[in-house]
């Protein structure tokens, strides 16, 4: 009996991006000097900046939330994909900032662009986005959906407290003084060459506690003290370090790719100082990143989108890019996407 062909595996692939940035810009020099306005703390001079590395960010304006940047992003994607909101039947909210805790944003998002699709919030902090995309790429391969929109709306800006008590509140709310805000999109959907060819991640949920925003579930259900970003920016840190690489070094061993293999690395981004020590770690080149951070902040789950967004065009058929998702909980996620 004559052996017959194996059938090409299925391929599924990000085929446009989107982006959207809030127009109201804050530097942190402006942050720091409200701080100290509100506050009464006296902070060394240009302290934010100096220790984060970021120079400003954008702040979404009254009546612009999480869905809103979201539906611009989702909009944006579409008119570069040449899709109606209809062609779409997989609407993913993918993000750490919602608009309520009920519904699902996904809905409101939903409303605004005018699709039909089955919709659905998936949040795990700043990996949200990725984890997003994941899912529409299995939900694809299942024969589940036949085109998927990620999107993504952050708004932590609203997160963070500005009138600390001491300065003991302060350095706890530190983290949260990196925040700035962005929304991001992409189409996701079955390629014939290329698509996404490998996710990884790992998870250390014991160090849950180290960092997030309390209220709004069933612990915290009410207390405005529980709306603003709490934890050590350190410890953080510190606890990613200690996860080290591992997730990133199977990657690169799964795929038999150096970093010469791909033509960007794309990886979450919370200080400049943070950027430079997963440089020193991985031992990623300067000129593989896409670095946004001292602009932007850190823009949550979005960052990984908006560079996306800003590469997509200069890339060719063929060149791969690494994205590197970290996210609070604690979550390391990676995803090796090849442009079809």
């Amino acid at each position: 009996m004559p052996i017959q062909p194996c059938e090409p595996q299925p391929r599924v692939g990000i085929t446009a991006v989107g982006s959207l940035l809030p127009e109201d810009v804050l530097s942190s020099d402006d942050l720091q000097r409200e701080v100290t306005r509100r506050s009464g703390i006296a902070l060394p001079d240009r302290m934010l900046t100096l220790a984060t590395g970021i120079v400003s960010r954008r702040v979404a304006p009254e009546g612009v939330y999480a869905s809103t940047l979201a539906a611009g992003a989702a909009r944006r994607a579409l008119d570069a994909a040449g899709l109606d909101p209809l062609d779409v039947d997989l609407l993913v909210f993918a993000s750490a900032s919602r608009d309520l805790v009920e519904p699902a944003t996904a809905h409101i998002v939903q409303a605004a662009l005018g699709s039909r699709a089955h919709a659905v919030d998936v949040t795990n902090a700043c990996n949200s986005f990725v984890n997003g995309i994941d899912l529409a790429r299995g939900m694809v391969l299942a024969g589940r959906s036949r085109r998927a929109l990620v999107v993504t709306g952050e708004t932590p800006s609203r997160a963070v407290r500005k009138d600390p008590a001491d300065f003991a509140e302060f350095r706890g709310s530190f983290a949260g003084y990196t925040f700035g805000d962005a929304g991001a999109a992409v189409v996701v959907e079955p390629v014939e060459r290329g698509g996404i060819l490998d996710v990884d991640g790992e998870t250390h949920s014991e160090h849950w506690e180290v960092g997030g925003i309390p209220g709004g579930g069933s612990r915290h259900p009410r207390g405005d003290a529980y709306t603003y970003f709490q934890g050590d920016g350190h410890e953080l840190r510190g606890v990613f370090e200690k996860a080290g690489t591992a997730v990133i070094d199977r990657t690169l061993h799964r795929t038999g790719t150096g970093w010469d293999g791909f033509s960007k690395v794309l990886v979450h981004q919370v200080t400049v100082p943070y950027l430079e020590r997963f440089a020193e770690l991985t031992g990623v080149p300067r000129d593989k990143l896409v670095v946004t951070v001292p602009e932007l902040g850190n823009v949550a789950s979005a960052s990984i989108g908006v560079q996306l967004d800003r590469i997509f065009g200069e890339l060719d058929s063929g060149e791969r890019v690494l994205f590197v998702g970290l996210g609070g909980g604690i979550s390391i996620m990676t995803m090796v996407w090849e442009k079809s």
